[in-house]
C-alpha cells in the first residue's frame, strides 16, 4: 500500500495582478522527511508555503494534507489541520509585550489547550531547555534578547505542541555563521526527536545541507528540480548547479540580463 503524503501540492497556480509566482507547483511530502524549497527572491517559495497554511489561496491546482484536500477551506475548517502545524518565523515574530514564556505558550492556548499559568510556564521551561536556554530566560522579555535567542524562542514556540508538521521561514536569516549553524543543529534535532515532517525555505545552502533529506528547487514559480541533498552538488541541473554554488554567470542571470 502507497503511503499518504503528509503534503501534497498538485498544479497549484498563483498570480499576483499581472505578476505570475507559482506557474504549476507539483510537490509532496511524506511523512517523516524534512524538504527544503531552495530558490531566489521572489522564486515563489513563501507564497508555497503560505498556501498551505491558508494565507494565500491558490487560483487553481489542490493541496491536500494528510490525504485530504484543503485547498478551498476558510479558517474554521482548517483549524484542525493547523493545530497540527508549528511555524518559525523569518524575523521571529515574538510579541514583544509578553513575557517568553506566554510567547511559547500563545498557539497552545488560542488553540484551546486549558492551561494554568503555573503548567503554561513549565512547559515553557521544558521547550526552552529543548532548544538550549536557561529557565530564567522564561521571564524574560523578547527586547532582552539577543537575535539568536530570540530565534531560539521562536524554535521552542514552534515545538511547544509537538506538531505533526514543522514550517521554518529563512530561518537563519540575520544570524552570524556559529550562530546558523547552532539554529540548523536544533532544527534537526527538534524534528528528529518529534518525528515531524519538516519544511524549511531558504537561500543559505549551510542550512540546506544540515537540514535536509531532500531539497526542491523552485525557479520561476515551478519546481526544476527534486531530489535528495546528497545529490545536491551533482544534481545535473545547471540552474540548480549555479545556485547551489553561488556563481555569477549561469543560466539564471543570462535569464535575468533577458527578462
Amino acid at each position: 500500500m502507497t503511503e499518504t503524503p503528509k503534503i501534497k501540492l498538485t498544479n497549484i497556480h498563483k498570480k499576483f495582478g499581472s505578476k505570475v509566482v507559482l506557474d504549476g507547483v507539483d510537490l509532496s511530502v511524506m511523512p517523516g522527511e524534512s524538504l527544503v524549497i531552495i530558490g531566489g527572491s521572489g522564486s515563489g517559495k513563501s507564497v508555497t508555503i503560505k498556501s498551505v497554511l491558508g494565507l494565500v489561496k491558490p487560483d487553481s491546482g489542490t493541496i491536500e494534507v494528510d490525504g485530504e484536500d484543503v485547498t478551498h477551506y476558510n479558517f474554521n475548517q482548517r483549524a484542525p489541520m493547523l493545530q497540527k502545524v508549528g511555524m518559525l518565523f523569518q524575523g521571529g515574530a515574538l510579541f514583544d509585550s509578553l513575557p517568553v514564556w506566554k510567547n511559547i505558550t500563545f498557539g497552545s492556548r488560542e488553540r484551546g489547550q486549558h492551561l494554568s499559568n503555573e503548567t503554561a510556564h513549565e512547559l515553557a521551561i521544558e521547550k526552552l531547555e529543548a532548544v538550549g536556554l536557561k529557565p530564567e530566560v522564561a521571564d524574560m522579555l523578547p527586547s532582552e534578547l539577543s537575535g539568536g535567542m530570540q530565534k531560539r524562542v521562536g524554535l521552542a514556540r514552534a515545538i511547544a505542541s509537538n506538531p505533526d508538521i514543522l514550517f521554518f521561514d529563512e530561518p537563519t536569516t540575520g544570524l552570524d555563521p556559529i550562530m546558523s549553524d547552532v539554529i540548523n543543529e536544533l532544527i534537526s534535532s527538534c524534528v528528529k526527536k518529534l518525528g515531524s515532517t519538516a519544511v524549511t525555505i531558504t537561500h543559505d545552502m549551510s542550512s540546506v545541507r544540515k537540514i535536509a533529506s531532500r531539497v526542491a528547487m523552485i525557479y520561476q514559480g515551478k519546481i526544476i528540480w527534486d531530489g535528495p541533498v546528497s545529490k545536491i552538488d551533482n544534481s545535473g541541473n545547471p540552474y540548480v548547479d549555479q545556485f547551489v554554488h553561488g556563481k555569477a554567470e549561469g543560466p539564471i542571470t543570462n535569464d535575468f540580463k533577458r527578462a
